[in-house]
């Protein structure tokens, strides 16, 4: 499989997302429920103007056939999937999740985050669809 890089632009938007997410844990600390983190994150991205939707619905397809829904955590800009957790450390069910989404969706990056560590960038994971 080969794997491709994200174009500069959505690099920076998640850099930028990942400095919203820092900036939350820093304030709020780990221990809270996912939903808290949302929630503030929500905030977070309010606050520096990044365009955001929240629980965005996405429709699962087989065979060129819908057979279901999907909830993405936060779709930033119409171009980044993220998946929030709150979980002693990532599984591979996870990134599993995260890929799904992204062929889904179509979109080529996601972020999924663990705010339960002590520090945030050890939380943090970049997920790149492959080609």
């Amino acid at each position: 499989m080969m794997r491709k890089e994200p174009d500069k632009e959505l690099d920076e938007l998640a850099y930028k997302v990942i400095g919203a997410a820092m900036e939350v844990h820093r304030t709020l600390g780990p221990g809270f429920l996912e939903s808290v983190y949302e929630e503030a994150l929500c905030v977070e991205l309010k606050r520096r103007e990044i365009s955001f939707e929240k629980q965005a619905e996405i429709s699962i397809q087989y065979k060129g056939h819908a057979v279901g829904k999907g909830r993405l955590d936060l779709l930033i800009d119409k171009k980044l999937v993220v998946e929030l957790k709150t979980v002693e450390s990532f599984a591979p069910i996870h990134q599993a999740q995260v890929i799904s989404y992204l062929k889904a969706t179509g979109l080529e990056l996601g972020l999924l985050i663990n705010f339960k560590v002590p520090l945030l960038k050890n939380g943090i994971k970049r997920v790149i669809l492959s080609s």
